[in-house]
């Protein structure tokens, strides 16, 4: 099979396995780059962003109208979006990931054993880390910029309504690398739109040691299910925000708000909201009348309906449904269990938060949710690398081995033993 991107004809098979080979010798190249070089590049890429920002905007642009004359939503449009402040932020989240510690050589548990040789470990880099996405042209930079500080080599393959934004920003990371003297091949972005690169990628398991989708549920769904590399994934985020009846009314309302209408398209928008009956009547109204004036759709159960009329009804299938959208789903519970309860039943494993000023009920939350990121008092829109403290994420895991929440460098990293000794032997 040949596609043909940029005017070159391809043969994907085998464009894939040049991809492959190219990583894996980088992978090397960079797995011993000392931090200085490593920081150099990240600086260097960061400052041909902001250089390329026209560019980058008139090629957006051009993924933008293709985006909509084909009908995408306006969630995916927003996602697509490279607009000042976001191309800004990528330049930003490149420097900040610079000014982290570099994760790789550094060694814990360093102990001497009675045989009298010394054991420890040591974080090392993953190798070769393919990155599956759509939309969002900034996590090839976030991306790159994660994988370039943790010692991996990526291969980056994004959405074709993306393709023009992703090229763009590519030409920048290229210039970054060999401005800091490393393999630009450290970071390759797949230049054809061809499906059948996803499947090359997924199952090159010589070249490539981690796959990390990041999209909606069926490509997510698709990968883990025919992945032959191990994949670090969540499916979708169906959060939830839980108002307890010992909550601040005030600062309920403005952490609900907040968690649903800050930003529609993002995996840890709240898509659900319980609230203890005993607060109900005095909570829904306020709140959803700033629903209505940002024009969110609201759902809810019977209980709900009793004291919001105008609302729709809530359907089974809202409470498992990740909008990614102006609508939210709302559920009258009748206590912190039942709150609990439908988290079990209904969540994704991915944010849930409770809003109470009772220290128990917030100790209990956050011991028995067993999702990837669990908050008191706080919008679940923080579940993120950046807001971490990582500088970026390379993906959201909702998994329990190998990382699980945001990833950033050190879920892109691993340990190996290490023993030193001096001419010890076994008796």
């Amino acid at each position: 099979m040949s596609v043909k991107a940029e005017s070159i004809e391809f043969n994907v098979p085998e464009y894939m396995q040049g991809v492959g080979r190219r990583a894996r010798a980088a992978a090397r190249a960079i797995g011993r780059a000392d931090s200085g070089m490593k920081d150099a590049a990240l600086r260097a890429i960061a400052t041909a962003i902001e250089e390329a920002a026209a560019t980058l905007q008139a090629e957006n642009e051009k993924d933008l109208a293709a985006g909509r004359e084909h009908g995408l939503d306006a969630a995916l449009l927003d996602r697509l979006e490279l607009n000042d402040a976001r191309i800004a932020a990528m330049a930003e989240g490149l420097r900040e990931i610079a000014l982290l510690p570099d994760p790789v050589g550094s060694i814990s548990n360093m102990s001497y054993r009675p045989s009298g040789i010394q054991v420890g470990r040591m974080r090392v880099p993953l190798g070769v880390i393919g990155i599956i996405y759509e939309s969002r042209p900034n996590v090839t930079a976030d991306a790159a910029g994660l994988c370039l500080k943790s010692g991996n080599a990526a291969i980056l393959r994004g959405g074709s309504e993306a393709l023009h934004s992703n090229q763009a920003i590519a030409t920048c990371i290229h210039a970054g690398l060999t401005a800091a003297e490393l393999p630009d091949a450290a970071v390759q972005v797949v230049e054809t739109t061809d499906r059948a690169a996803v499947g090359e990628l997924i199952r090159m398991q010589e070249f490539v040691d981690v796959i990390v989708p990041r999209g909606g549920k069926g490509l997510i769904e698709r990968i883990s299910a025919e992945a032959r590399v191990p994949v670090i994934k969540h499916l979708h985020g169906v959060c939830h925000t839980y108002i307890d009846d010992h909550a601040d009314l005030d600062k309920a309302i403005r952490v609900a708000f907040n968690a649903k209408t800050q930003r529609y398209g993002t995996c840890n928008t709240m898509e659900t909201l319980l609230v203890a009956k005993g607060i109900a009547a005095l909570v829904l109204p306020p709140l959803a009348e700033l629903y209505r004036e940002e024009g969110v759709e609201l759902r809810g159960c019977e209980a709900t309906r009793a004291i919001l009329a105008d609302i729709n009804a809530a359907t089974e299938a809202d409470w498992d449904e990740e909008y990614l959208a102006p609508i939210l789903s709302i559920r009258v519970v009748d206590d912190l269990d039942g709150a609990m309860d439908h988290i079990t039943r209904h969540g994704s494993n991915h944010t849930d938060v409770i809003i109470t000023e009772s220290l128990s009920r917030a100790q209990r939350f956050l011991h028995e949710v067993d999702s990837s990121s669990v908050m008191v008092n706080a919008s679940s829109r923080f579940a993120d690398g950046f807001e971490y403290g990582l500088g970026a994420e390379i993906g959201i895991s909702t998994d329990k081995l190998h990382a699980r929440g945001p990833v950033g460098l050190e879920g892109l990293t691993t340990q190996k033993y290490i023993v030193l000794g001096d001419g010890h032997i076994r008796t």
